[in-house]
């Protein structure tokens, strides 16, 4: 569902694959000199919703430029726009099998509009073992905002609404994406497309980008005023929808991640490797101020979570496990893996953040989708706007006040050394935090927890041996009927919460 910056990888372009059929080009939009502006664009996208969806044939070359030939392919970097211009620098991607047809991108300079034209002298192609070179495939797919000096990118755009950032740690993992509309619903997801973009450039770390989103059942106005900074690239996110026909689930500021194994789920590590997962888990800041953290699964079938809330003021897919020798990738660096947070700007309303998870039995594939679906119905002919915040960064946005979930693991239930018990199961989870600290066994710490399809047995919590601010929390469930249980729990002293709530579907 999107491709990789620079090089393609197999991942991306197998995941491409699915949002081809979607991919479309919004000729007629741009000419040189059109009158520019976020007021045009919000009322541009309103007509296009009176009219029918027409999606168009993608362009014929492009079936021919397969994985390997994409990765001959290199964007001539005088062909930039705003070169060696700060972080504003903007490369373009080529058209190839997973992004068949072209997007329409223009520059918007006095308020008014360029279209980029494409021209085969933006892209030189190696030739093969025989020195043979293919033809490159008319149009662009996309486009990317490079780092200072040339040196990689921090912002791409390319396929479908997709877009990622390396975030400050320079490494590309999970996507964001403009919509997702019936997701997790059998047979009837869509998956809209990006297909014009404006790019205004702002100071020398920014760039304003605004879209024309459009799909079967949708059109958006997409304004993203996008900044480099230290923390790893802030994006303000203003989108205004417009509803062809009613849509089931409509998601908003979706996320797209991927999680195969890490060690609450080891079972599944057929790999060496010992963990593998872009994100580790979902966390999220209700309207009341209650953190939650629901870490990830690789379930047997494919599982829909939903958490409700009233004006939430956060969500994001995060990866918390930064040790490197919980991974032991030296070249795919899975510990480097930026985080996404989403905060809402303005009251929400009531809805929920709504997890899917999907299985699989490999790292190629995004599995993850995380997102808030508004309680109002999704009809046809209605308009919905949303503001929100996007945060790629490294660090995690909970302030320290509150302990956080850093470790889960899961098995037999009982003591160790002796006979299982029967029909039950253990989750083990390591809470960590500066208001843990000098706590002990006699400070009146306690356990809050409570479950949903099971039976909660056996609860201990306690300081770990040899950690100053880590404590361990043990809960033996017994299971209904082999059911999933859902586990809820958190630390306290007297009445004053110590740390997040842990969320934990037992499986």
């Amino acid at each position: 569902m999107h491709i990789s910056p620079g090089r393609l990888t197999r991942r991306h372009a197998l995941a491409g694959i699915a949002a081809t059929p979607f991919l479309v080009a919004a000729k007629g939009l741009s000419s040189t000199g059109r009158p520019f502006s976020w007021e045009w664009l919000q009322q541009f996208a309103a007509a296009r919703a009176r009219d029918p969806w027409h999606a168009p044939k993608p362009v014929a070359a492009a079936a021919a430029i397969d994985y390997d030939e994409v990765n001959r392919i290199t964007f001539r970097t005088d062909h930039a726009l705003w070169r060696g211009d700060g972080e504003r620098e903007t490369r373009f991607f080529p058209i190839h099998r997973f992004a068949n047809t072209p997007v329409a991108i223009s520059r918007v300079e006095n308020g008014r509009t360029i279209p980029i034209e494409f021209s085969p002298g933006m892209f030189d192609v190696a030739p093969d073992t025989k020195g043979n070179r293919f033809a490159l495939a008319p149009g662009l797919a996309g486009f990317r905002l490079m780092n200072a000096g040339g040196r990689g990118d921090w912002l791409a755009f390319q396929g479908a609404s997709y877009f990622r950032s390396a975030g400050a740690l320079h490494q590309y993992g999970l996507s964001a994406r403009g919509i997702a509309i019936d997701t997790g619903i059998d047979g009837k997801e869509e998956f809209p497309v990006f297909t014009q973009f404006w790019l205004m450039p702002g100071p020398a770390d920014a760039m304003t980008i605004f879209a024309l989103l459009e799909g079967p059942s949708i059109t958006g106005a997409y304004r993203l005023i996008s900044r480099k900074t230290a923390a790893g690239p802030v994006q303000d996110v203003t989108i205004t929808l417009h509803l062809r026909r009613d849509v089931e689930r409509l998601g908003i500021a979706p996320l797209t991640s991927m999680f195969w194994y890490g060690e609450g789920n080891r079972a599944q590590a057929v790999d060496w490797r010992p963990e593998i997962h872009d994100s580790d888990g979902l966390a999220i800041l209700t309207g009341t101020g209650e953190r939650i953290w629901r870490p990830l699964g690789n379930p047997a079938a494919p599982t829909a979570s939903t958490y409700s809330d009233k004006g939430p003021r956060g969500f994001g897919l995060l990866q918390r496990d930064r040790q490197f020798a919980h991974y032991q990738d030296d070249s795919a660096y899975y510990e480097k893996r930026p985080n996404l947070w989403v905060e809402p700007q303005g009251d929400w309303g009531p809805g929920a953040v709504m997890l899917y998870e999907i299985p699989t039995t490999r790292e190629i594939e995004d599995n993850i989708v995380a997102f808030w679906v508004p309680a109002a119905p999704a009809k046809a002919g209605r308009r919905f706007d949303f503001g929100y915040r996007l945060t790629w960064s490294g660090t995690d946005p909970a302030p320290p006040a509150l302990a956080r979930t850093m470790d889960c693991w899961t098995g037999v239930a009982g003591r160790p050394g002796h006979e299982p018990i029967p029909n039950a199961r253990r989750l083990v989870a390591d809470f960590e935090g500066h208001g843990l600290a000098g706590l002990d066994r006699d400070s009146g710490v306690e356990a809050v927890v409570s479950a949903t399809g099971g039976e909660v047995i056996a609860t201990y919590a306690y300081p770990v041996v040899g950690m100053e601010a880590r404590w361990r929390l043990i809960v033996d469930v017994a299971r209904n009927n082999g059911q999933s249980t859902d586990l809820r729990a958190y630390l306290r002293k007297g009445g004053d919460a110590l740390s997040e709530t842990l969320l934990y579907l037992l499986r």
